[in-house]
């Protein structure tokens, strides 16, 4: 689509109920796949813990592969069969220190049309949350932290950079990758009920102004097992910050087209890149 004249590419973004069942998962994900293919989508955007949702520490990590396993093996078969890109975000990666470390990675995987691993990015910040009565998360008992941004990829709808959930609370990582070059922010997610009714949108919304870029959250809705519950609201955020398209309840999918001339004409209208200060930032000396 995006070589077509005249045509603006249009992005598919996936709302799942991922639970312990990696098979059922698959089967709901590969069906969202081809659904976005027949719609004409050319890049694919499913949330994090697509893969599954453990019920618990020794299950999510008894479920985990590596990136080259059969799942990703799988998916990559799929993006060939179906000539689109898939951006995996939140796959439980064994890495190359799983034998010594026993702990795993919440990896970002975006693979091209012909099912090539093109980017991995590992999640930096790690989500240790507690909200007194309701929400309890320690995701870095479990998992290591990435180590690096990755740069912005580009694809058939722009240049994407890579982020996962937590990640959206930190704009150091979308100003990073807007400097780098990104087009397209995304955040596949799978917030709580009460973090995701108070700060999902106006953090994805945020996000998107400051660094005028498209922003793109696939998500996990509903019960994903007997402990847990997703907020759900996948959606996509213009550049100027307007919500221009987002599930409802339940799980399927939104469609945007990715308008890069809009996004240029806000960038020159409202030149903030520019106008930035590094020289400033980080010198104000800490309160007495």
């Amino acid at each position: 689509m995006a070589g077509l004249p005249g045509l603006k590419p249009l992005v598919a973004v996936g709302q799942v109920t991922s639970t312990p069942d990696k098979e059922l998962n698959f089967a709901a994900c590969a069906g969202l796949v081809r659904e976005a293919s027949r719609r004409g989508a050319c890049l694919v955007f499913l949330p994090e813990g697509f893969d599954y949702i453990g019920s618990d520490t020794a299950q999510t990590l008894s479920l985990a592969e590596g990136l080259d396993g059969d799942l990703m093996g799988r998916y990559a078969e799929l993006a060939r069969d179906c000539g689109v890109w898939l951006s995996l975000g939140g796959f439980h990666e064994r890495g190359r220190d799983w034998p010594t470390t026993q702990r795993i990675y919440n990896c970002h995987a975006l693979l091209d049309a012909a099912g090539r691993l093109v980017a991995v990015y590992r999640k930096t910040h790690l989500c240790d949350v507690e909200l007194e009565g309701r929400v309890t998360m320690k995701e870095s008992s479990f998992t290591n932290p990435g180590t690096e941004i990755v740069p912005p990829v580009s694809t058939p709808a722009g240049k994407l950079g890579l982020s996962i959930c937590y990640d959206l609370r930190f704009p150091e990582i979308s100003l990073a990758l807007r400097r780098a070059g990104a087009e397209i922010l995304t955040y596949p997610s799978a917030f709580t009920v009460p973090t995701g009714s108070a700060h999902w949108e106006v953090l994805l919304r945020a996000r998107a102004i400051e660094s005028q870029c498209y922003v793109v959250a696939a998500a996990q809705t509903g019960k994903n097992h007997e402990r847990r519950t997703s907020y759900g609201h996948a959606l996509v955020v213009d550049p100027w910050g307007a919500v221009v398209a987002q599930c409802r309840e339940g799980t399927g999918l939104c469609y945007a087209e990715i308008d890069l001339d809009y996004l240029h004409r806000i960038r020159r209208e409202i030149p903030v890149h520019s106008h930035r200060r590094p020289d400033l930032y980080g010198t104000v000396a800490s309160a007495p």
